[in-house]
């Protein structure tokens, strides 16, 4: 079993930084595909980044140059460095893992934290 946390969300203005984190406790040290997911007030959760056992990263569009994912080798857990931040960045950020491969397309992540929350006030 594991158990993740998620810290490190906050409120800031538009073009700001954030760097939400994430810990984890139990059968941590074989985890694969980590990810960070967020659901904005109204709308469907959207995966913006993933990153797997090779360091390979994946992410989405609406992201991409502005957000990087990174795992703390020792922890084994994912972190999220946030630059440039825009308003339509507000949500609940949460941290999410599995034991299993990220591969290709939709990731069912097992594993998820309580999320943290992220606002970009214009």
């Amino acid at each position: 079993q594991v158990h993740l946390v998620a810290s490190g969300g906050g409120s800031v203005q538009a073009g700001g930084s954030l760097r939400p984190s994430c810990a984890g406790i139990g059968y941590i040290d074989n985890l694969d595909c980590m990810g960070w997911i967020r659901q904005a007030p109204g709308a469907e959760r959207e995966e913006v980044a993933r990153i797997d056992s090779t360091g390979t990263t994946t992410y989405a569009d609406s992201v991409k140059g502005r957000f990087t994912i990174s795992k703390d080798n020792f922890k084994n857990t994912p972190s999220l460095q946030m630059n440039s931040l825009k308003p339509e960045d507000t949500g609940l950020y949460y941290c999410a893992a599995d034991h299993l491969g990220c591969g290709i397309g939709p990731m069912e992540f097992r594993y998820w934290g309580q999320g943290t929350q992220v606002t970009v006030s214009s």
